[in-house]
């Protein structure tokens, strides 16, 4: 029985190891993603940007005579 107990005790501290190495992970992972979807923005901004100077640029391009 007490054999038993100790067994249940390491699984039961296994446990508790995973599920603090998995919140870790996950609050890791929630960062990686915070900072990627900040840089999707800024990137998503400066291809806006982009777009909008070559817009600019075009409408300065004379005309082509056909």
């Amino acid at each position: 029985m007490l054999n038993e107990l100790d067994t249940l005790e390491s699984k039961i501290g296994q446990v508790v190891t995973l599920c603090h190495s998995l919140r870790a992970e996950n609050d890791q992972l929630r960062e990686q993603l915070a900072a990627a979807e900040g840089d999707k923005q800024g990137l998503a901004e400066r291809m806006g940007a982009a777009s909008a100077r070559l817009e600019q640029l075009a409408r300065q391009l004379p005309e082509a005579k056909v």
